[in-house]
């Protein structure tokens, strides 16, 4: 028997043990990966930066032709209704809107039904203590992101196989995360993060062929803060590994150290100094009325 976290779905109109919460085999967010999906987190019983989750997730719904069941404000009320029954201070809260199912089994996707789905279980991280406290060790992978010619990355998205396939390159090298690149000798991002390059003072992250990721874009704001300089350009592979520090953003952490890439250690120290300073902003960020908002009880 498969052990399950603790935590709630929100599943065809009910609240529901993880372990209950099933969609059908003939979804086409399973059978296709056509779905959309997003994830904030909860923090303190503190959701982090709601607003922008929520715009995101709603602009990638569109872009799908699909349709929520309900308006904005009752998406928010389910998102709070489900963090509150799993008694989770820190979690982890996705929200998932498939293609669904036809009620013929039509091959056109307009005849389905749109599914939506939320679950909310412990806080997770792409990296482990010890991975944050001396960064972590990364590889390149021969396989290339999937273009945005052919899959827009704004929109995010379960097409993860070219990212699984370079985690696998990774782990075969001996690394414990992955970057992919676009085939031109530029850098994209790896498994549910965004990457960061600080040379000289300033930092640099790739423009194109990434999610936005909400992360990503408190990291900007964060810098703007500091007033340390950005810009959302072509990041080169020879430019990441000649880099003072390098780090990455997500969701599932925040903001992490990048100690080597290909066996090129990354910078005199790691975390370098613009690293530290933005983690430990990001953090403080967490209980600023500003950047979050209360669950509701």
């Amino acid at each position: 028997m498969t052990d399950f976290p603790p935590g709630i779905a929100y599943i065809d109109g009910e609240f529901v043990p993880i372990s209950e919460a099933k969609i059908s085999v003939l979804d086409w967010g399973l059978l296709r990966s056509d779905a959309t999906y997003d994830v904030v987190h909860v923090w303190k019983n503190r959701f982090f930066r709601l607003d922008h989750h929520l715009d995101r997730f709603t602009a990638s719904v569109s872009k799908l032709r699909m349709e929520l069941p309900f308006d904005r404000d009752g998406l928010e009320d389910i998102l709070h209704r489900c963090v509150v029954r799993s008694g989770l201070e820190d979690a982890y809260v996705e929200m998932v809107l498939t293609r669904g199912v036809s009620p013929t089994f039509s091959r056109d996707p307009r005849d389905a039904v749109n599914n939506f789905f939320v679950f909310v279980i412990p806080f997770g991280w792409i990296a482990d203590e010890q991975q944050r406290a001396r960064g972590l060790r990364v590889h390149i992978a021969s396989v290339t992101r999937i273009p945005p010619s052919s899959i827009d990355p704004t929109v995010k998205n379960y097409h993860w196989l070219d990212l699984v396939q370079g985690l696998h390159e990774a782990y075969d090298a001996g690394k414990e995360n992955v970057f992919l690149g676009d085939g031109r000798g530029n850098i994209t991002e790896g498994p549910g993060f965004n990457i960061f390059a600080v040379k000289n003072g300033a930092v640099t992250t790739p423009a194109t062929g990434v999610i936005k990721g909400i992360t990503r874009q408190t990291a900007l704001d964060l810098c703007a803060e500091l007033g340390v300089e950005t810009r959302e350009t072509e990041v080169s592979e020879g430019a990441l590994k000649s880099a003072d520090e390098v780090f990455v953003t997500s969701t599932a952490g925040g903001i992490v150290a990048i100690a080597e890439i290909d066996n090129v250690k990354i910078g005199e120290s790691t975390p370098g100094a613009i690293t530290k300073k933005l983690t430990e902003l990001y953090w403080t960020k967490h209980s600023d009325p500003a950047w979050t908002t209360a669950v509701i009880v």
